[in-house]
């Protein structure tokens, strides 16, 4: 495996709960952990060098107390285990930005926001610089969504990738939103065709069921792939592609 390449176990929130949608639907929803700690504590004795967190009621704009405290907890283990967290969802401004980076995590994931409040990237790129903060822009049909995926927009992915780059973008998050949570396999013509256009890295999710996605994707020269419903059903086995980390 290309050291460049990242698997990242993905750790979504809900009520401080760990969870898996499907299609970003809360009325479609597993719940697997009562406890995130624990969980982030699984993926990274088995190698996990990321861990990929999203607070889920952020993003829908819920209250989401219950889920930052359980980043502390997430955050707290990734560095016992000398790990980084990546963490996304309901981040609208600079100051909600600056809260979890005084956590403890690695970098942030901007949505929503990115679209709709075109300073905020800008001002998070020059405060924090561009290994820090990621975009995640998540597309139905190729068109963005924002607010949890709920509202839909006439931006396309693409175009708006172009846009991030010229404004010192580095790393982008890119979802199939129809493929998210079914294990139906990654979009990943899509997904290469934003990496190869803007030079991004760029890192696959939505819809990973077997080794193979994660193979695929690595394959093709991305920057890496988020695993959720794949591996806490066991179809994804990330013993296959990490060592065990000391």
């Amino acid at each position: 495996m290309s050291q460049e390449f990242i698997i990242f176990p993905a750790i979504d929130l809900h009520n401080g709960k760990v969870v898996r949608l499907k299609e970003g639907d809360l009325g479609r929803l597993t719940q697997y952990s009562d406890d995130p700690a624990s969980t982030a504590g699984h993926w990274l004795s088995m190698g996990a060098a990321w861990l990929h967190v999203i607070n889920l009621d952020g993003a829908f704009e819920k209250s989401d107390n219950e889920n930052l405290q359980a980043l502390q907890t997430i955050v707290r283990t990734a560095q016992e285990y000398n790990a980084r967290v990546q963490f996304g969802g309901g981040l609208r401004s600079i100051q909600a930005i600056e809260k979890v980076m005084k956590v403890g995590v690695d970098r942030v994931i901007l949505g929503t926001a990115a679209v709709s409040n075109p300073e905020i990237l800008p001002e998070a790129l020059s405060r924090w610089g561009g290994e820090c903060v990621a975009v995640s822009l998540d597309a139905r049909d190729g068109k963005v969504r924002i607010r949890g995926w709920q509202e839909a927009t006439d931006l396309s992915a693409l175009d708006l990738s172009k846009a991030f780059q010229k404004q010192g973008l580095q790393w982008l998050v890119f979802t199939d939103i129809a493929r998210d949570g079914l294990q139906t396999g990654l979009n990943l013509p899509k997904t290469v065709e934003i990496a190869q256009t803007t030079g991004l890295k760029v890192i696959a999710s939505g819809g990973v069921s077997t080794n193979k996605d994660v193979q695929s994707s690595m394959d093709a020269g991305l920057a890496g792939v988020i695993v959720g419903r794949a591996l806490y059903e066991g179809t994804v086995n990330l013993a296959d592609f990490l060592n065990s980390r000391e």
